[in-house]
């Protein structure tokens, strides 16, 4: 039975190439892209701190964890190095990209354009993955009908149709009328956007004009109609108010029969550092990230930063972690392989830096029943004698000394029998 299931893996992998080869690349479709991206940096969120943050935040935090294939050795899984997937996945994907800046891209365009296609190309010799290939943007047309995928990817040197179970697909949220396809949270975001890039326009103008006021230059009231203004003698008392106020003039002179109406708020009035506060944060909940990690001026204490960074691991991080991990499992290795490999992230990577909770991660590991020689292994320490027995929690004692009890005859060191206290009534 399993000569036959893998004699059907290896044909149908040998099927594939060959299609492949004699497939004709279609028409470049931009695909999945958000409008927003494209157009200008600016327009596409990019421009704006806080989204550059929150996508920074995001693609690298997921690239900094170690993705790893292991295989089932009993009842638990190890890690081979020796898998030429691990290499793949962990170190170089493609011969001009390494495992970092594969998984950071492929987040971003994730999150700004709500899908991310990875073509797995297999080789001849060993029909294993010998090239993982992010596609550029606007180089996937998928239609939704058929389920298959149009690929031109000049760059990367990719072209060809391949059916839905070919492709790693990477989907953001999706709508209930087409979930074959992700929305970027751009799309989401448009309003809230639209009212960041407003106020960052509105403050390089009044950075650049000084603050300029804008009014209404009417007659001054209760005059006779022959000493009123010609509408062009007010239009050029206007043009030259304008022109004094963006020279830096804060006071000017009006003529006698004209009157100057300011209809321009101050910055008071319309609280603009309040909106300002408002669209970072907002823009923050389309993310998942707390504002203190984007550097929001917030009232932040110790308490206060580990729970947003326990929310941030638990409710943003691990979700698009088992995103990832659950699509590569899918095309990657199959259902038919499945129960005996995964691939997974390495989460410890999580602690690589905070000394402190890294340590308690791992004592909390020792009373779990892991050996010494195992947490020295993953410091990448050499193993010291005696340091695969299991610790309990007991003062981590070795549990073989737990579980040996004293003899009934045997006296313990720092105890005498009392004959005069014994309640034995026969002495």
């Amino acid at each position: 039975m399993g000569k036959e299931k893998h004699t059907v893996k290896f044909t149908h992998k040998l099927f594939n190439l060959l299609r492949r080869e004699r497939s004709a690349p279609p028409t470049t479709v931009r695909q999945g892209a958000s409008t927003l991206y494209f157009d200008s940096p600016l327009q596409g969120g990019m421009g704006i701190a806080t989204v550059y943050r929150c996508v920074t935040l995001l693609s690298d935090a997921v690239a900094v964890l170690p993705l790893k294939v292991s295989t089932r050795r009993g009842d638990v899984f190890v890690t081979d190095d020796r898998d030429p997937l691990n290499y793949l996945l962990d170190i170089e994907p493609d011969a001009a990209t390494s495992a970092y800046d594969l998984k950071s891209r492929m987040v971003q365009m994730l999150l700004l354009d709500g899908n991310a296609y990875l073509v797995p190309l297999y080789s001849r010799e060993t029909l294993d993955v010998e090239r993982l290939v992010l596609c550029g943007r606007g180089t996937v047309s998928h239609d939704t009908e058929t389920d298959t995928y149009h690929v031109a990817d000049a760059v990367n040197g990719v072209a060809g149709t391949f059916r839905e179970d070919e492709i790693i697909h990477l989907k953001g949220l999706t709508m209930p009328h087409n979930s074959k396809r992700g929305v970027s949270v751009l799309e989401f975001a448009r309003l809230t956007l639209s009212i960041a890039a407003t106020g960052d326009n509105e403050t390089r103008n009044r950075f650049a004009n000084g603050g300029n006021v804008r009014g209404i230059v009417t007659n001054e009231k209760g005059q006779r109609a022959f000493n009123e203004y010609a509408p062009d003698e007010l239009q050029r008392t206007a043009t030259n108010l304008d022109e004094r106020f963006s020279s830096g003039e804060r006071i000017v002179s009006i003529p006698g029969q004209a009157e100057f109406h300011q209809i321009s708020m101050s910055s008071t009035d319309m609280q603009f550092l309040e909106s300002r506060k408002f669209t970072v944060r907002e823009l923050c909940r389309f993310f998942g990230v707390h504002p203190s990690f984007v550097f929001d001026d917030t009232s932040n204490n110790y308490k206060s930063a580990e729970q947003a960074n326990v929310a941030f691991l638990s409710h943003t991080l691990n979700p698009l972690l088992c995103k990832i991990e659950n699509e590569f499992q899918r095309k990657l290795i199959g259902r038919q392989r499945s129960q005996r490999r995964r691939i997974r992230f390495d989460r410890s990577g999580l602690y690589a830096c905070d000394l402190e909770a890294k340590a308690r991660y791992e004592s909390s590991l020792l009373g779990m029943g892991r050996t010494v020689n195992e947490l020295r292994a993953m410091n990448n320490l050499p193993a010291v004698p005696e340091g695969d027995t299991v610790m309990v929690s007991a003062n981590l004692r070795r549990i073989d000394e737990i579980t040996q009890q004293p003899t009934k005859n045997t006296p313990t060191n720092d105890t005498q029998p009392d004959t005069e206290a014994s309640d034995d009534p026969v002495r």
